[in-house]
């Protein structure tokens, strides 16, 4: 029997003018190189927000004032079926610092490569968002 997805916050750093903040995994970690939303597992009995707001602190130094929820995706990697929750957020304090040694960019048209494959669709869903 297949093991239960585990649950992933990831949070959308958008600016006014629609840049989305992208991180690069790290060296060490499954798909390093690749490019995605930052964010991380949920702990037993942490709320997705709350999962969220404590990745944005240790991945970037940054505070999460206000996020929605966006969409859900699961994706069944091979290395792991991931649940993932995608929130948005236009407020946040502070500016993003690279705690993890992981490159990071803000991204308009999102030019960098390879991207994770999850990630993927969420960008077009985001462009139709960004253009309503």
């Amino acid at each position: 029997m297949a093991a239960a997805p585990i649950n992933v916050a990831v949070g959308i750093l958008m600016k006014p003018n629609g840049d989305v903040l992208l991180g690069q995994r790290p060296a060490g970690k499954p798909y390093e190189g690749y490019w995605e939303f930052p964010g991380g597992k949920v702990e037993p009995g942490e709320s997705i927000l709350d999962a969220l707001k404590r990745e944005f602190v240790e991945e970037l130094g940054i505070q999460i004032v206000s996020a929605e929820p966006w969409c859900g995706v699961e994706y069944v990697y091979p290395h792991a079926h991931v649940r993932l929750h995608f929130y948005i957020s236009h407020e946040w304090q502070g500016e993003p610092q690279s705690l993890e040694g992981q490159a990071f960019a803000w991204q308009g048209a999102v030019g960098v490569t390879p991207l994770l494959p999850a990630t993927i669709p969420l960008l077009e869903w985001l462009d139709l968002l960004r253009l309503a």
